[in-house]
């Protein structure tokens, strides 16, 4: 069986059980939408696709007061040259703004997803801060630089880009196909307003967000799904000082490790 197509039965079809009203909310949105021509635009270009209006206002609002929620525990970070801006992890979300779990499990969603790339799509571990998390550019020239969503799981990696917040100039710019020997290579840019999605394979999409101007804020969530869990120890290793340094500091990437050790 074609796995894209049956998962767009399986996710979208009349008979699909929703659990939760957010669930309930994404499966009529996602009902309304023309998958198959989004699926064959996703692969058209190369694993990539953006819609400015993809989540109910309601669930928008619930996103919003997540934001609110964990505004003092953001962990600001500079890079020289690469990045700077704010992050808040999974660990810290689970805590105090559960509301983004509930949407990151969503049948409805996932299946969705599923069905635009052909893979079949796993949440990532719990001990992964990456998995879903929160992105504040809230100072000026708050960005990040060119870069590719590296995996470090033994299979694909894909990211689910959510706007929240969006009182700002800044753009996601991108680059299509530029690891795919004789396409050429596209460039584009887009802003994210609140509700707006973008799904693409963390490898492939060449990336960067603009530098925020004075007086302005943006807040964006992401969503990561693996095709395969399993990480190597190196790459495990390479992925939580990343993690650290780059995004939610060392205490909150060692400290879910630590507490993993003593449950075990």
């Amino acid at each position: 069986m074609n796995v894209a197509a049956g998962l767009a039965r399986d996710g979208a079809g009349a008979g699909h059980q929703c659990s939760t009203a957010m669930d309930r909310s994404l499966h009529e949105r996602i009902a309304a939408l023309d998958t198959e021509l989004l699926r064959e635009t996703f692969a058209d270009q190369g694993a990539f696709l953006f819609l400015d209006t993809f989540l109910a206002p309601d669930i928008t609002a619930r996103l919003v007061d997540a934001v609110r929620r964990v505004d003092g525990e953001v962990n600001r970070n500079y890079l020289p040259g690469h990045k700077q801006g704010g992050s808040v992890s999974r660990h810290t979300i689970d805590r105090l703004a559960p509301v983004i779990a509930e949407l990151y499990r969503s049948p409805a969603l996932i299946r969705w997803l599923e069905a635009l790339c052909g893979d079949r799509l796993m949440a990532c571990p719990d001990t992964d801060p990456h998995a879903y998390a929160l992105y504040f550019y809230t100072k000026p020239g708050d960005h990040i630089g060119w870069h590719y969503d590296t995996s470090y799981y033994n299979g694909r990696r894909y990211t689910l880009l959510l706007g929240v917040v969006d009182e700002s100039s800044c753009k996601l710019e991108y680059r299509l196909h530029t690891r795919e020997p004789g396409i050429p290579v596209v460039e584009a840019a887009v802003q994210l307003p609140p509700g707006a999605l973008v799904f693409f394979d963390g490898d492939k999409l060449h990336h960067r967000i603009t530098p925020l101007g004075a007086n302005e804020r943006r807040v964006s969530l992401t969503f990561e799904y693996v095709t395969d869990p399993s990480m190597g120890r190196f790459q495990r290793f390479v992925s939580n000082m990343k993690d650290a340094i780059a995004y939610f500091g060392f205490r909150q990437v060692f400290r879910q490790w630590h507490g993993k050790r003593t449950r075990t």
